[in-house]
């Protein structure tokens, strides 16, 4: 006696869920330009580490004598696999069967108080989510009762506590609406298709509440939710580049908070000296140039990944390497002013959050002239965003080093500065620093002797040039006022030795992160 019979079910129920909500949704599916959940999952973890869980959820078909006929699977598909030899949690709705609706058992595979996000916190690893669906309709009132929204029969694990433990990377790729859309947010990165969408709610919705008419696009399109608001972190232009960008982020993460993120080294010299270093900060202070290719020529070659590269383009925010390990990079964009705006206080402060959580040094490249400045500004609550990624900065425990490349004033320039850590910063011979600069400090501190005086044009570039031999940064260097004063082509070396010379710290504090206080 066998239960080979059995095992021949079973082996019928998987095949019928590999087939997903059949050839012709999937033949749909590719030819509106979208991939499959499962060639989704494929394309991104290593091959065959694949490991379904909950492959024969779903309803089942009976004839009149309790024979099985058919089971349409579930609406998501989700196990555990690796990436580059690491285990992951991955998952995402099946939009071939019933559009990838919520699955409205009490207990679910996925999303809202899913089985997959529990997996991810129990077993200390990164979670991966696939989205692309709507979140529950009025139909969910055909049970014969309704029930309150945020929470399930079978709630799960704290999303908060989630974020805390493991890293957390949502993909959007198709439609995100509703329960997934808040999913997609509530993450460590987020990323979508140029030809996905995102709203809190779709435009018959919209439509219907509150008369306004758009298309799915202008309603959640990459460039609302990527470029305007800042909701999704990053775009691509393809589900395969995606899937790259998936990878590549989670290469600069550790498994958990209780690790370290892995070395990865790239045979790039730590002595590597670039000669354009000297020569790309211009002695006219109001000439821009470009802080991403400083930091470009700083870091280990070809490690810079840069979040939100078109939100609050004032900062850029990256992840990158140097001498194979993990950093942080918060630089000021002389490009676009440097000013520390709302949307780039934002994404500072978040940015800052995150490496904070999973032990990465964070390195400041400073030039900034202070906080934006003007009405609009002002009625936007510069002061409240700035003050958060003051907060951010204050909570944070990561080893901080600052490299002054030529400006650092004010308010916006004390977001750089590690004041309750070592304080620990470097400048190149460009640099300046101080309450105000002095070109436009001048004219408000010594109003009265400019204006008395016989010649006041004159008078005030006398002063000037008086408080220049003073902010000159030699001599904050003879004062130890700066830590250290460096040609800008040692700076690859210098930053190299100490973040080698940071690990034991960073091993010592592994663990979750205490927050304190109200943000505010």
């Amino acid at each position: 006696m066998s239960w080979e019979t059995e095992a021949q079910e079973i082996r019928v129920r998987r095949k019928w869920a590999d087939e997903m909500g059949g050839p012709e949704a999937v033949r749909l599916r590719h030819e509106k330009g979208f991939l499959t959940v499962r060639e989704r999952i494929s394309g991104i973890v290593d091959r065959g580490s694949f490991q379904e869980v909950g492959k024969l959820t779903g309803k089942g078909e009976y004839d009149k004598e309790g024979r099985l006929v058919k089971v349409t699977p579930a609406p998501y598909v989700m196990g555990i696999a690796e990436i580059d030899g690491r285990p992951v949690a991955i998952g995402g709705e099946d939009t071939t069967v019933r559009g990838g609706t919520s699955w409205g058992h009490g207990r679910r595979k996925g999303g809202q108080g899913g089985f997959i996000d529990d997996l991810a916190y129990y077993y200390r690893i990164p979670l991966v989510r696939l989205i692309d669906g709507y979140g529950g309709g009025v139909a969910s009132a055909k049970r014969g009762f309704t029930v309150f929204p945020g929470h399930t029969n079978d709630p799960g694990v704290n999303v908060a506590e989630l974020l805390g433990v493991v890293p957390v990377v949502s993909a959007v790729l198709g439609i995100a609406a509703g329960g997934p859309a808040l999913r997609a947010v509530m993450s460590h990165w987020s990323v979508m298709v140029k030809n996905s969408t995102i709203f809190a709610s779709g435009p018959p919705i919209v439509d219907r509440g509150l008369g306004q008419k758009v298309t799915k696009e202008e309603l959640g399109g990459y460039r609302v939710a990527v470029e305007k608001a800042g909701t999704i972190d990053s775009v691509a232009s393809s589900e395969e580049e995606c899937f790259a960008m998936i990878r590549r982020f989670l290469s600069y993460m550790p498994t958990n908070v209780w690790q370290l993120p892995p070395v990865v080294p790239n045979g790039d010299p730590v002595d590597r000296c670039e000669d354009d270093l000297i020569r790309i900060v211009p002695r006219d202070p109001r000439k821009p140039y470009s802080m991403k290719k400083v930091v470009e020529m700083i870091v280990d070659r070809g490690s810079l990944f840069e979040i939100q590269s078109t939100y609050g383009r004032s900062a850029i925010t990256a992840l990158a390497r140097l001498n194979g390990y993990s950093v942080g990079v918060i630089a000021n964009n002389p490009m676009v002013g440097g000013r520390i705006d709302v949307k780039s206080a934002r994404k500072q402060a978040h940015f800052i959050e995150l490496c904070n959580c999973f032990h990465i040094p964070i390195v400041f490249f400073m030039d900034i002239p202070g906080f934006m400045i003007g009405k609009e500004s002002e009625e936007a609550a510069i002061l409240r965003e700035g003050a958060r990624a003051v907060h951010a900065k204050c909570q944070a425990t990561v080893p901080m080093i600052s490299v002054v490349t030529r400006k650092c004033y004010g308010m916006g320039g004390g977001v750089g500065i590690d004041k309750y850590g070592l304080d620990f910063k470097i400048a190149w011979p460009s640099g300046e620093w101080g309450s105000l600069a002095v070109e436009g400090g001048v004219r408000a501190q010594y109003k009265r002797e400019i204006e008395s005086a016989p010649d006041p044009v004159k008078r005030e570039k006398e002063i000037e040039a008086e408080l220049k031999r003073i902010t000159s940064p030699f001599l904050s260097a003879e004062a130890f006022a700066v830590e250290d004063l460096i040609d800008p082509r040692e700076t690859r070396g210098y930053l190299c030795r100490f973040i080698k010379a940071m690990q034991p710290r960073l091993q010592a504090d592994v663990g979750p992160r205490v927050k304190y206080g109200v943000r505010p």
